[in-house]
């Protein structure tokens, strides 16, 4: 199902491309390459100088006008938590398939007369980032595969605050063949984070608290030999 889900939403583009887009004031630039990843996300800081966050298979690094600079070991788990987060939730599902996702199909729920799978995923402790111990819930289109909705609850294993929310996708796009979407940020003070299963009843019941917009803006996808 998680590999239909990833197909549908243009996975075999997104095995060797170049994504680049901006979010909250940063570019970002993923390049991928049959299993192969690069993350660089660049912003200007308050001083204007510009500063480019590098996060690889196999480096984790921060330039300030070009020069590199130290970390700390709390800086550069934060610089991995933002990168990571913001690269992984802008291309879903495409990390779907990554060795450390557990999945479990929770049966299927109708929302606005439409049918969809409830999919469950948690993380490996090996494999799964800072945050393995977070919860994701999925919710595909029974037909068309495409994920319209998803909820996560976060912080649950760690100094972090427990907390969830609940996304449903809004001017959906398709640049290149991958599908591209933003997001609307709901939470409900009566959903627990042992229960973001029961976001989407809510959802049907306009009972929820819109709190953010999730917006990808300037998106362009490009094959890894345009775009290097």
């Amino acid at each position: 199902m998680i590999q239909k889900a990833i197909a549908a939403h243009g996975g075999s583009v997104l095995d060797t491309s170049v994504v680049t887009f901006d979010f909250r004031g940063a570019q970002f630039r993923l390049v991928h390459d049959e299993g192969r990843f690069r993350y660089v996300r660049r912003t200007t800081d308050s001083l204007g100088q510009t500063v480019r966050e590098v996060l690889s298979n196999d480096s984790l690094y921060r330039e300030v006008n070009g020069d590199t600079v130290s970390l700390s070991a709390e800086e550069r788990e934060s610089m991995n938590t933002t990168v990571n987060s913001v690269s992984y939730f802008a291309l879903l599902p495409y990390k779907l398939s990554d060795p450390a996702v557990n999945a479990q199909r929770l049966g299927v729920d109708t929302v606005r007369s439409t049918p969809y799978y409830r999919v469950e995923v948690t993380f490996a402790s090996e494999g799964g980032g800072q945050d393995w111990e977070d919860r994701f819930v999925y919710w595909f289109d029974t037909e068309s595969y495409h994920m319209d909705f998803l909820a996560y609850a976060y912080g649950l294993g760690g100094d972090e605050e427990p907390g969830h929310r609940f996304r449903e996708a809004y001017n959906v796009r398709e640049i290149e063949n991958v599908r591209i979407a933003d997001y609307k940020n709901y939470t409900d003070t009566t959903i627990t984070p042992s229960t973001i299963e029961n976001y989407a009843r809510r959802l049907s019941a306009s009972t929820l608290q819109e709190v953010s917009r999730v917006e990808l803006d300037s998106v362009r996808v490009t094959t890894l030999r345009d775009g290097r």
